[in-house]
């Protein structure tokens, strides 16, 4: 697949138009115009490129709700699906998604271990093993590309946690890069053929990812990259950066290169042909994303499905059935009590720069309404989830001159009216660095507002953002303060996730007129802002909140309850403390459970949570972050009009005393990877812990078996093996099987070696009453390791461990190797 995307821009003609550049000008493109986008060369017929985040979506180049986005499955929960049919239709669905929004570049997919469940940041990455990440996000970029939209594989590399990320020097061993964190990128690369690597903002064992050797060896020497290499935002900071394989720094137009590039080129101390290879990587991009006039772009793909349809189908692929006591699917209850904020509000996605605004989202509350429409259905809120602010409801407020929305007024700093707009939200984000946010030294967020019932006289209110603020109510000064960033607080996160406070404010009707004049003040990172007004949490009493659920769920025949983290918990900028729920969520599960034996738990999170109650229900489904089709999803799979098709690519643990790596928190600028391979289930594996369930497992609706499976009894070293396998089902309506083949040695051995490691999976889909015949094949690369040599296969006895999951053993093979 890569040799076949090498060919498709003619590589004398990129040569021509670099050679027709003005050094002055070939700088120029090294750094981006603004914050997504590069430099036009109208000389030699070069547009702009826009970039733009993913991976659960393409935002685009604004931030804004007039501007939506399809909002998909979060990559943690893709990976869950083990299919690569799947991902791949969803990467085809974001390149159409960039397509339709001009986007040339999508920041996505992010290809980092989920090396502990503390990374606050892991719905964005695929999975705890090399395996699973590299042949997803394969599939990923090989979607997105085929719409002629560059994949971007992210954060190269050792960027598996958030702490102290934009400075963090990761020590990691040689063995352990090359088998574990560099071999997730290997498959994107070299299969999917990625036009793009991101560099991260880490250090790599001393050096920044900007300034590796990394960026040469294996990316360009081991595996033919000849794409562009970007650096995450703000991630280059040195011109000595330019004297590596890093093509292009973002944002722009400032940098580090610019100017004291063309100023070293001159003097002799960086060589002219360094530039013109960088030069020429950005040319091959343009050409293959068609940005360049008469060089053909890369051919695209026809797509038959709609993204909202591919996303509903995603989100089921990828929800995981960990617990069912013979109750799902549902047949036709008389009463449902749903009980649970995400039944209302889901977590469609996780926090941070990869947050998309879908036009609708699809609530559970909703969708099982309408799918069980004999069924009495109520719904308590239980429990509070978030700390932070709330959007307001939209229909709760509405411009001055009774438009839907809040109006926008940007100011200067003599208190004249720049501009002024209406925005049908009630935050306002801009990573534009020409925005009218950012150039504003005053904006006014203008907006009538009716407050809910419960408070006659006065009601709750927030204000967030880095900002001096003044809140007037029917013209009278109200409130005032000032929202500062801590110190050693993430720059991003203030931006992404800024300072908040909360306040009452009188209320002498029905509606009151609200207008926050915010003064915009320095401290994160540079030219984005973002302001919100909301609603601080409710402070309902938190037993009876979960009164109220028990005396819904008590009357009910069925107890459907959804636990969510939130976005304090789950979000880019900060990695997790703890794995438990947020507020009393396990209180109120433990207290439903104990009303109705019948009660099914949706969870609702991008990452491992802790499930205390886990024996005590009938049912549990993991859904992560399902994207904003996530109640269509659940109805389907509640009503069995869909299959639960996931299963786990990362362990979840029991409890938190026993998680074999739990340390993302850098000791004096350093953190140490002492586990080596041992990462995920092969650390797990070393342990005399059991999690609450183990990588690969997965329930479904159906059952198969497995009536067949043969492999050689030798093979050469260094040579793949066929493994055939033979799945009937034995149930009555379709399944999805997703057979998981792991490797032993047998013999002793000198080399440290996991217990027991993934080395090939297929995920199929058999009929009823039918079988189905599979060929997979083990990659020489599963039984070898990295040595000072190089790739090494130890001779003498394996074994090919057939299972549905780590733990779970159909049958064995032995294999003898050399």
């Amino acid at each position: 697949m890569y040799e076949e995307v090498l060919s498709d821009v003619d590589e004398s003609v990129l040569a021509d138009l670099c050679a027709r550049l003005t050094l002055e000008e070939k700088v120029l493109l090294l750094t981006g115009r603004d914050s997504w986008s590069t430099h036009p060369l109208p000389s030699i017929g070069l547009r702009s490129m826009v970039l733009s985040d993913g991976p659960a979506g393409v935002r685009g180049a604004t931030w804004d709700e007039r501007s939506p986005s399809v909002n998909f499955p979060s990559p943690s929960a893709l990976a869950a699906s083990w299919d690569r049919t799947v991902v791949r239709a969803v990467g085809e669905q974001l390149g159409r998604e960039a397509a339709r929004k001009g986007v040339d570049v999508v920041l996505a997919p992010t290809i980092n271990i989920q090396r502990s469940p503390y990374g606050g940041r892991h719905f964005e990455a695929f999975s705890e093993d090399p395996l699973v990440t590299s042949e997803l996000a394969a599939a990923y970029v090989a979607g997105i590309q085929s719409q002629a939209v560059g994949a971007t594989a992210k954060h190269y590399v050792a960027n598996d946690s958030e702490t102290d990320r934009f400075t963090v020097d990761v020590q990691v061993d040689e063995r352990s890069l090359r088998e574990v964190y560099l071999r997730a990128f290997e498959g994107p690369v070299i299969d999917g053929g990625a036009w793009l690597v991101m560099s991260a903002y880490n250090s790599v064992n001393g050096a920044r990812a900007t300034e590796n050797e990394l960026l040469r060896s294996p990316l360009e020497d081991d595996w033919g990259f000849d794409g562009v290499v970007v650096s995450d935002w703000t991630a280059v900071r040195s011109l000595q950066s330019a004297q590596f394989p890093q093509d292009l720094v973002m944002p722009g137009p400032s940098g580090p290169w610019g100017d004291a590039l063309v100023r070293a080129v001159r003097a002799g101390e960086i060589d002219e042909r360094i530039v013109d290879r960088k030069v020429i990587r950005m040319l091959r991009l343009a050409g293959r994303v068609g940005a360049i006039d008469g060089v053909a772009a890369s051919p695209i793909t026809e797509v038959s499905t709609d993204a909202r349809a591919t996303a509903r189908v995603a989100a089921t692929a990828g929800s995981v059935l960990l617990r069912n006591e013979a109750i799902l699917p549902l047949a036709a209850p008389a009463s449902i009590a749903l009980v649970g904020e995400g039944m209302r509000h889901p977590r469609t996605q996780g926090g941070g720069s990869a947050t998309v605004i879908p036009a609708e989202v699809v609530t559970p509350l909703g969708a099982v309404t309408a799918r069980f429409p004999d069924s009495t259905t109520t719904w308590s809120l239980g429990a509070v989830v978030g700390t932070g602010l709330s959007d307001l409801p939209l229909d709760s407020f509405h411009a001055p001159d009774g438009t839907p929305g809040m109006q926008v007024v940007y100011l200067n700093q003599h208190g004249e009216i720049l501009a002024s707009e209406t925005r049908r939200a009630s935050e306002v984000v801009s990573f534009e660095a020409e925005s009218l946010a950012l150039r504003s030294a005053v904006i006014e967020l203008r907006l009538a507002y009716r407050p809910e019932d419960q408070h006659p006289t006065e009601f709750p209110f927030g204000v967030a953002g880095l900002c001096d603020f003044e809140v007037f109510v029917d013209g009278a000064l109200a409130h005032q303060g000032r929202l500062r960033t801590g110190p050693g607080d993430d720059p991003a996160a203030a931006v992404l996730h800024p300072p908040s406070t909360s306040f009452l404010l009188p209320r002498a009707g029905e509606e009151v007129a609200i207008t926050v004049r915010l003064r915009p003040v320095e401290g994160g990172i540079p030219d984005a802002l973002s302001f919100r007004v909301g609603l601080p949490p409710r402070d309902d009493d938190p037993d009876a909140l979960i009164a109220q659920a028990v005396s819904a769920a008590a009357a009910a025949e069925i107890a459907v309850v959804m636990v969510s983290t939130s976005p304090e918990v789950e979000s880019e900028g900060f990695d997790r403390t703890t794995l438990a729920l947020p507020g009393r969520q396990d209180d109120l599960v433990h207290a439903v459970a104990a009303a109705n034996p019948h009660t099914i738990v949706i969870v609702n999170a991008g990452s491992p949570v802790l499930m205390p109650w886990v024996d005590d229900v009938a049912a549990v489904l993991a859904m992560w972050f399902p994207g904003q089709e996530v109640g269509a999803a659940l109805a389907d799979m509640l009503s069995g009009d869909a299959e639960p098709g996931g299963r786990l690519a990362v362990t979840w643990p029991a409890d938190e005393q026993s998680v074999p790596v739990s340390n993302v928190t850098p000791d004096d600028g350093r953190l140490a990877y002492t586990e080596g391979i041992h990462v995920g289930y092969r650390a797990w594996l070393r342990t005399d812990a059991t999690p609450a369930f183990e990588f690969g497992f997965g329930l479904g609706y159906g059952q198969w078996a497995l009536t067949d499976a043969n492999a050689p009894e030798r093979a050469s070293a260094g040579s793949d093996v066929d493994l055939s396998v033979t799945l009937a089902n034995t149930g009555s309506r379709m399944t999805k099987a997703v057979v998981q083949v792991y490797v032993e040695r047998v013999e002793t051995s000198s080399i440290d070696r996991p217990e027991r490691w993934l080395a090939a999976f297929k995920a199929t889909g058999i009929p009823a009453a039918e079988s189905r015949h599979l060929r997979i094949t083990v990659p020489a690369r599963a039984f070898a390791t990295w040595t000072a040599d190089g790739w090494v296969t130890e001779p003498g006895e394996y074994r090919l461990v057939i299972g549905t999951s780590v733990a779970k053993e159909l049958q064995s093979i032995p294999i003898r190797l050399g």
